[in-house]
């Protein structure tokens, strides 16, 4: 539980390539998330392709640095499973796991929304060559850190609403 106090934003990485054990890691913690009906509706592509990284860095005025980065994970999900109005919400919960394993092997990235904004989804499923069974959801981009960043407390206890009856 301590990368969850740990985790950061990394938006600068180093020159240097992310080796395969250590992506294959993120993504099975990212396919351990849970998931509405086990349904489990997440696609995965990897990019490392430069020319690739540069066009999703277009995708959103957010995603400029996904052209420097090593690696980036596109995620998407299946129209087609078992709750797909939950299909988000899954995909949300496995893009958690993927960056909290990202900060576990000592990588950092950053996540960058793309759905439910159909016009970046459009853009992201058109550069990937995602089929139209699918929906574009996001992209992570990451490698090794090239800033240090530390995370800020973020906790309220004026949001932390006791309900009793009576």
């Amino acid at each position: 539980m301590a990368d969850l106090f740990h985790r950061v934003s990394i938006r600068k990485y180093q020159e240097k390539k992310v080796e395969p054990e250590k992506l294959d890691y993120i993504l099975r913690a990212s396919m351990a998330a849970p998931s509405a009906c086990n349904q489990q509706p997440w696609e995965f592509y990897i990019v490392e392709d430069p020319e690739i990284l540069e066009e999703l860095s277009e995708t959103t005025p957010y995603a400029k640095l996904t052209a420097k980065a090593p690696v980036a994970i596109v995620t998407a999900y299946r129209k087609e499973c078992t709750v797909p109005e939950y299909a988000q919400i899954d995909l949300s919960i496995c893009m958690e796991n993927m960056w909290l394993a990202t900060d576990e092997v000592g990588l950092g990235g950053v996540w960058m929304g793309i759905a439910p904004l159909e016009d970046r989804m459009e853009k992201v499923e058109k550069i990937i060559g995602i089929p139209e069974s699918q929906r574009a959801f996001g992209i992570f981009a990451l490698g090794y850190p090239a800033e240090e960043r530390t995370q800020q407390d973020r906790y309220d206890e004026t949001r932390i609403h006791r309900v009793t009856r009576g």
